[in-house]
C-alpha cells in the first residue's frame, strides 16, 4: 500500500478516506496474516520489554488486527486496558482478561467494537500506561498520526498531558501507511513510534 500525498495538502478526509478504501480491499486472510506479524514486531519493542501496564485496543474490521499482540501481552503478565466507548466520544478503560472477557457493543449507528465486560476502572486509568498503543490510519516523518476523526483519542492524549503522564505513544498500521506529510491540527501529538507488519519506524 502506497498513498502519494502532497506534502502541504490540508484535507484530512480525503486522506482518510484514500487509506480506508485500500484497507476495505483486505481480505480476511489479509488480515490474519498482517495481525501475526504485526504482532512480532511490536513484541519486539524495547518500550514493552519492561512495561508493567500497556494501554491498548481491540482491532475491528479491516484494522491492523490487535488480538494476537493482546494475548501474547498478557501471558507476559502485563496488565492490559483496553477502552470502552462511552456517549460522548470520551473512553473508560477496563482490563484485559482474555477474549472470553470481551462483549460486542452497538453503539448507536456506528460499528460494533469489543469492549472489556468486566468492572469500568474510569478514564483517568490510562493514566497509568507504561505504554499507550493507538489506532490510525496513517503516520508522517515527524510521528504526527492521523485518526477516524471521532476525538476519541485527542482526549486521551490531553487527559495524558493534563495528568503529567508520559507513557511511550506508539501507533500499530499497515505497511505503507507512514507517508510523507499528515494535516495537523494544534491539539495534534505526535507519537514515538509507528509499528507494521514488516517492522518499526521510529520518529523523533
Amino acid at each position: 500500500m502506497r498513498y502519494n500525498r502532497r506534502a502541504n495538502d490540508p484535507d484530512k478526509r480525503s486522506l482518510r478516506g484514500e487509506i480506508l478504501a485500500v484497507r476495505k480491499g483486505l481480505t480476511a486472510d489479509d488480515i490474519r496474516v498482517s495481525a501475526s506479524a504485526l504482532a512480532r514486531q511490536a513484541l519486539g519493542l524495547r518500550e514493552l520489554e519492561h512495561a508493567r501496564t500497556v494501554a491498548a485496543y481491540v482491532s475491528v474490521g479491516s484494522e491492523p488486527g490487535t488480538l494476537a499482540l493482546l494475548d501474547a501481552l498478557r501471558a507476559r503478565g502485563v496488565r492490559v486496558l483496553l477502552p470502552a466507548l462511552l456517549p460522548d466520544n470520551d473512553l473508560d478503560w477496563g482490563r484485559y482478561e482474555g477474549p472470553d472477557s470481551l462483549a460486542p457493543v452497538r453503539h448507536g449507528g456506528r460499528m460494533t467494537l469489543l469492549e472489556p465486560a468486566g468492572e469500568r476502572l474510569g478514564p483517568d486509568a490510562v493514566t497509568e500506561a507504561d505504554v499507550v498503543l493507538l489506532p490510525g490510519l496513517a503516520v508522517d516523518a515527524r510521528g504526527m498520526r492521523l485518526g477516524r476523526g471521532g476525538g476519541s483519542y485527542d482526549r486521551v492524549l490531553a487527559r495524558l498531558e493534563r495528568a503529567g503522564a508520559r507513557p511511550a505513544l506508539v501507533v500499530l498500521l499497515y505497511d505503507g501507511e507512514v507517508v510523507p506529510r499528515v494535516p495537523e491540527e494544534p491539539h495534534d501529538r505526535p507519537v514515538r513510534a509507528a509499528v507494521t507488519p514488516s517492522g518499526v519506524q521510529r520518529f523523533g
